[in-house]
């Protein structure tokens, strides 16, 4: 089967270790089920793969992609939800969780095993391309916002770094669930189009906000660390989902502890939790962003564009009819 797979590791252009070509066809197992793929979605958890982290080479090659959907062996429409093992279906008492890719193949290829469980029902209302996107940037955005941070509508929320899958996610899900949305970005063109979707305002990095936000949507790292505690209220929480600048240093400790501020990671989300995203999704008519939809065979130029920052919303990938 096609399928686009790590073959190597490069921190400067991780793009350059992906293969496009034949792979063995996905083995059987016991309480699984293997689907036939539609669309796939690139994530940042892609491009630290290519990069040798938290995939070691000893794993290659490895079939990337966390995201999928496609068609169940009975013939309906499903949505793959990407963590493995979190609650024991489908695997060993003792399997430590993981996310598709890592300890077993991924959704960037013809066709692909899952748990049976991890199986659910895609809403009419979406197509593959857009439910595609949902389960890691989406998802996460989901729990960032409404779990994590226990956000309700007429709090306020600081995102960082407006453009990619999951901060375009997140201002989506919070403005359409009443939040008051602030963003930062470098681009003003970004900025702008942070304001259609419906950020209440945008600003450059670090910049001063004119008031403390409730929480903070953080997945920059280093870049916009100080910024984030120093922007959210006494008592708030920061969620944490990601670091594509590197670990922040200082980490701001003093103000953490005496502001009371509530650091809290976040790795996509539970079963329930994608299910009321799409839920969500389908009741109100919200749609992620789609930066751009290409075919299985342009899944190097996808990743390439991903980590060259310069999409905003999801890259997509097609699969089969």
């Amino acid at each position: 089967m096609l399928a686009a797979y790590a073959t190597q590791f490069s921190s400067d252009d991780p793009a350059s270790g992906l293969t496009v070509g034949d792979r063995p066809e996905p083995e059987a197992r016991e309480h699984w089920s293997t689907v036939d793929v539609r669309a796939a979605s690139v994530n940042h958890h892609d491009l630290w793969s290519l990069r040798g982290v938290g995939l070691p080479k000893s794993s290659l090659p490895m079939i990337l992609g966390t995201d999928g959907a496609g068609i169940a062996p009975d013939g309906s429409e499903v949505v793959l939800h990407g963590v493995i093992g979190a609650d024991g279906h489908g695997v060993g008492p003792g399997e430590p969780r993981s996310l598709l890719s890592e300890r077993y193949q991924g959704t960037f290829a013809e066709r692909v095993a899952v748990p049976t469980a991890n199986l659910l029902p895609k809403p009419t209302e979406l197509s593959f391309e857009e439910v595609a996107c949902l389960p890691t940037a989406w998802l996460t955005a989901y729990r960032m916002l409404f779990v994590a941070a226990d956000l309700k509508p007429g709090h306020s929320v600081l995102i960082q770094g407006a453009g990619g899958g999951l901060a375009s996610a997140a201002i989506a899900l919070g403005s359409a669930a009443g939040l008051e949305v602030m963003v930062t970005s470098r681009s003003e063109a970004k900025r702008e189009r942070a304001r259609a979707l419906g950020a209440a305002e945008a600003f450059e990095p670090g910049a001063r906000l004119p008031r403390r936000a409730d929480a903070v949507v953080e997945s920059v790292g280093k870049a916009t660390w100080a910024h984030s505690v120093a922007s959210v209220k006494a008592g708030g929480t920061i969620a944490v989902a990601g670091l594509t600048t590197g670990d922040p240093e200082p980490a701001q400790l003093t103000r953490v502890f005496f502001q009371e501020i509530r650091v809290q990671g976040v790795t996509m989300g539970s079963r329930d939790d994608l299910a009321a995203l799409l839920s969500f999704m389908a009741r109100t008519g919200l749609r992620p962003v789609i930066d751009a939809v290409m075919p299985l065979e342009n899944a190097r130029e996808a990743v390439g564009r991903v980590a060259s920052g310069d999409h905003f919303g999801k890259v997509v990938l097609t699969v089969g009819a």
